[in-house]
């Protein structure tokens, strides 16, 4: 317990008292976009000029071929994974260290989220896992590029390879990373992107499905506009699908906020590394590893390992409302998926052709490790401010680890 009467949470001065930079940021040409909808009468994307324009210029800048842009991250995962084949009973190995839609999407579509652990120095999927993990029955892989940092697509790819699988890149926090120079979204068979309120490229809600096939994206773009067919006639409908169209809104914003998307990523990575420098100094405080082959981090989130033996044995709890009474908001972010109570309870919705997991006997240890005791989190616009932000918050941890030595 700390005691120090200087820490901000026992009534001190913070280190930082004005607040980190605002999002989402906009200007005139998100009002003069959205004007241009609205004026032209044309607010559906089908025959809009908004959303196919996007769908072409983000794949082309993320390095697909293919866009397919939908309402929100989530359906961009269902589409996604139905467009490369996964079917009621497959099974979808994927890591349980990530937003829920990650897994919960494969359950939507019928098929079986299968927990493989996280490598415990970048939290991405651990391609060593991903082996043990593979039945007769598994389909697809879907790594995660958690806070904006690419998994290991090299091993990754390889290892579907093998064993004849589908790649589904969640990159829902990636916008623009990149893996050996290229960017994520189209290594594998598809990639997924959110364009939700706290993403770095953000139109409130919205999401695409990226690709460098022709079968899929032809799948991708007829399940996500009812079945349809492109080319085809207005009421030919040869698979089932769905409406799960963007609207010319969301692509109007998300056309503006692409604008800002290469000086941001800059900024953010500029400050990551000055800030890694800094904490990596700190004694207890260990910044995720960065894979050499990692040629741009989206920095969507910053995170780094927290050992409470450089602090005292101050909880990580308590470690964490002392820094953010310092005015430098932190989070422990996630806990395991399978932990939710959404995979105990309400799974009879789906038909598992035979296969049913008991979550509650899931155990991953650097999952585990992650959620509950080293994990912590800064956010994405802190990183669009100055070096000086930097400072402040590599400050507020050394002044919480004075106090933990006191």
């Amino acid at each position: 317990m700390l005691t120090d009467s200087n820490l901000a949470v026992n009534g001190g001065t913070p280190v930082r008292t004005k607040s980190f930079h605002p999002w989402p940021v906009w200007d005139d040409r998100e009002v003069e976009s959205l004007k241009d909808v609205c004026t032209s009468g044309q607010w559906w994307s089908i025959g809009g000029r908004k959303c196919p324009v996007f769908e072409e210029k983000f794949a082309r800048y993320q390095d697909a071929k293919y866009g397919v842009c939908v309402p929100n991250g989530t359906l961009a995962l269902e589409v996604a994974l139905k467009a490369v084949g996964v079917k009621a009973g497959d099974e979808v190995i994927v890591p349980p260290y990530t937003f829920i839609a990650t897994a919960s999407a494969c359950l939507t579509v019928n098929a079986v989220p299968v927990f493989a652990d996280i490598d415990p120095d970048t939290y991405c999927l651990d391609p060593d896992k991903i082996e043990e993990a593979i039945t007769e029955r598994t389909k697809a892989i879907a790594p995660v590029h958690i806070a904006g940092c690419p998994a290991d697509m090299d091993r990754i790819m390889a290892i579907a390879r093998k064993h004849g699988l589908k790649v589904v890149e969640d990159a829902a926090q990636a916008h623009a990373a990149e893996w050996k120079g290229r960017k994520v979204g189209a290594i594998g068979d598809a990639g997924t992107f959110s364009f939700q309120a706290s993403k770095n490229l953000n139109s409130g809600e919205g999401g695409i499905i990226l690709t460098d096939s022709d079968e899929v994206f032809d799948r991708a773009w007829s399940i996500h506009n009812v079945g349809r067919v492109r080319d085809g006639r207005w009421y030919q409908h040869e698979i089932l699908g769905g409406n799960y169209r963007m609207t010319e809104w969301q692509a109007a914003i998300l056309l503006a906020q692409m604008e800002r998307l290469d000086d941001q990523t800059k900024t953010r990575n500029a400050n990551a590394a000055y800030l890694t420098d800094r904490l990596s100094r700190i004694e207890g405080i260990r910044p995720l590893k960065r894979l050499p082959e990692v040629t741009q981090h989206a920095y969507h989130l910053y995170i780094f390992r927290y050992d409470p033996a450089g602090f005292g044995g101050l909880s990580r709890a308590d470690f964490l409302k002392a820094v953010s009474a310092e005015g430098v908001p932190v989070s422990s972010g996630y806990v395991p998926l399978y932990r939710e109570a959404a995979f105990r309870t309400d799974l009879e919705a789906c038909q598992f052709a035979g296969r049913r997991i008991d979550y509650s006997k899931v155990y991953c240890p650097a999952t585990e490790k992650a959620c509950d005791e080293e994990g912590v989190w800064l956010f994405q616009n802190m990183f669009l401010g100055s070096r000086e932000d930097m400072d402040d918050i590599a400050e507020a941890i050394l002044k919480v680890q004075q106090a933990s030595r006191g």
